[in-house]
């Protein structure tokens, strides 16, 4: 039975959001929304980690949890998931210091 997921993405290969396209709708530029089988879902998730390289996604889709959801995430994100007492709650993480993103001379 088809269901609701979205994936937003930030910072994907183009041919990523291809292939995600193929089986929903980007209804604004990184989000995409669709009706798609549990099966299809998986492949789809699967896909978007085997090539998230730097980039970062997250997938929400239903779920039989107190809140109706899951929440994935691939890639490096300052939103990060957590479980607290069966409640997905988002802990945010720090922001990366200056020197830590320059790169190496």
């Amino acid at each position: 039975m088809p269901s609701m997921v979205v994936i937003a993405t930030t910072a994907v290969p183009d041919h990523l959001r291809g292939a995600l396209s193929r089986w929903t709708s980007e209804v604004v530029p990184g989000i995409f929304v669709g009706s798609v089988s549990a099966r299809v879902r998986d492949e789809l998730w699967r896909a978007v980690t085997d090539t998230v390289g730097n980039g970062a996604a997250v997938l929400v889709h239903p779920a039989a949890t107190e809140q109706g959801y899951a929440i994935r995430t691939a890639g490096t994100r300052r939103r990060v998931p957590v479980d607290y007492d069966g409640l997905t709650l988002i802990r945010m993480t720090g922001a990366p210091k200056a020197k830590e993103m320059q790169s190496p001379s």
